[in-house]
Formats: C-alpha cells, structure tokens, sequence
C-alpha cells in the first residue's frame, strides 16, 4: 500500500510538473537569474528573486492549465496531463495556490517595491489566463507583465531601483513577441472553444510578423539604453550579441514563411529574449533607472 501511495503521489507531482510548462518556466526563471545577475542582485536575494520567479511560474502554468481543463477535453488534448487525468483539478488548484503564495512571501523578502513589481507580473498572467486570452485585449497581460519583469532584477539589487524606461520598453517588446507566437499551434482548437484572442483576429502571418517586429525593438532597446543611445560606446561584445539577436530573428522570419504555426516559432523567441538577458551580464549593462 505504501509503495502504491508513494508512485501516486509521484505521479500526481510529474502531472503538475508537467501542466506547469516546464520549458517556459524554466527560461522566464533563467531570466530573472541572468538579470539579477546583471544588477548586481546580492546573493541572498538572487536566490529569493530566482526561487521566486520559478513559484510564480509554476502557479502561472498550473493555474493555466486547470482553467484551460474543460476546453482541453473538448479538443482532446492528450498532451496535457490534467486533461488525461494524471491529476485532479482539485490537486491543480492546491498546487497553484500555494506556488503564488511562496511567491509573494519570497518576493515580500526582498522588499515591499519587489513585491510591487512581481505582484504586477503576476496578476497580468493570472488575468490572462482567467478570461483575458479570450479577448481583444489578449496581448495587454503581456505588455504590462513583461514591461514590469525587468523591473524584479535592480529591485533586488542594494539599493532598489525600478528599470531603466529602455528595459520596460524591452520587455513589453518581447512580451508582445512571446504571446502572438504562442498561441499560433492552438489557433483552430481555441476556435472550437470560443477562444478568440487578438492573434485569433489578426491571423497566424500578421501576429507573426508583430512577433518579429518585437524581437527587433527588443533587441535594439536592450543594444542601445544601457549606453544611453550612443553607437560610439557600445562594446563590442554587445555587438556580437546582437547579431546573434539578429540572427535569431532572421530564422523566426524563415521558419514563419514555411510553417507559419510552428511551435519552434515561441521556442525561438524564448531564446532570443534568454540571449538578451545574458547579453546584460556579459556587456555590464546596467538595468536600473
């Protein structure tokens, strides 16, 4: 009996690991490691920040995932272990319930303007998943939960400070990048649903090539406000990297041509925005106002 218990209990922790959206998670987690890294963040609190982002992410995919359920099943979404029932959708809510709350109390353990800022990031992707996707205004979590994000780095940082308006600007960027590609594979399964988001109007070639656009003001932002717009002081580091930026948004642009709903679309901007953040702590730049 105790060994069945214990292979449950297992299984039920691979089926929320696994409706978290492990990758995603696991590269907005690297983010705030590598900007934290970049604002000097003592150690201490790199690893509040970090610890805090990856919680937050987890309730964020988990909570996602559960309210997603019942379209999920409609669509027959084999993929997803809640819609298989690898895990109950009372175990989903637990789970992400007590992700948000260790999120807020590692966040309140830095600081009160941490905690502003995070708290904003994460009621823009939970209001997404709530209702929002559904809407117009679809894309509007992301420009306000991606504009702040930067944000969570120098505020960890001795002393706090908000984001330089080049980073808010960044992040919204890519922000606005990550959300028109993700839901490009779902297109025809949220239609059944009554999904109908600001990508659903634009079409599958118009919301890709906004995506591309925004990992190119991202890129450019992230080259140019650390050195207040001055080419003459950019390093040359910082110009490797952003070729590698351009590079990556030049295959965006091929595989959109070709397979305009690809997955490996989000996957590429997944990258280009975790080659951004290290491009901060390899150039020194500095994200705080």
């Amino acid at each position: 009996m105790g060994e069945r218990h214990r292979r449950s209990v297992a299984g039920v922790v691979r089926a929320l690991w696994g409706s978290s959206h492990p990758g995603p998670t696991l590269v907005v987690t690297a983010l705030a490691l590598a900007l934290g890294a970049a604002a000097g963040a003592p150690p201490a609190h790199l690893a509040l920040l970090t610890a805090a982002v990856f919680f937050g992410q987890l309730s964020v995919g988990i909570s996602n995932d559960v309210i997603d359920l019942p379209r999920d099943r409609v669509v027959g979404r084999t993929d997803k272990p809640l819609a298989r029932g690898d895990a109950t959708a009372a175990q989903a809510w637990t789970a992400a319930y007590a992700c948000l709350a260790l999120a807020v109390g590692l966040s309140l353990a830095i600081g009160f303007g941490m905690l502003a800022a995070h708290a904003l990031f994460l009621a823009a992707a939970w209001a997404y998943n709530a209702g929002l996707k559904a809407t117009p205004v679809s894309i509007f979590p992301f420009l306000v939960g991606f504009g702040a994000f930067p944000s969570l780095a120098p505020l960890s940082a001795q002393p706090p400070a908000p984001a330089a308006p080049w980073a808010w600007i960044a992040g919204a960027a890519l922000g606005a990048a990550i959300h028109l590609v993700n839901v490009l594979p779902d297109l025809d399964d949220d239609a059944r649903t009554g999904v109908r988001g600001l990508p659903h109007i634009l079409g599958a070639r118009v919301s890709t090539l906004l995506a591309i656009g925004g990992l190119f003001v991202g890129a450019v932002a992230t080259l140019l406000g650390p050195v207040g717009a001055d080419a003459a002081a950019i390093p040359p580091l910082g110009w490797i990297f952003f070729g590698a930026a351009l590079a990556l948004t030049a295959a965006t642009v091929v595989v959109a041509l070709s397979r305009p709903r690809a997955r490996l679309l989000f996957s590429l901007v997944m990258a280009a925005a975790l080659l951004l953040a290290v491009q901060l702590v390899a150039t020194g730049g500095a994200l705080a106002a």
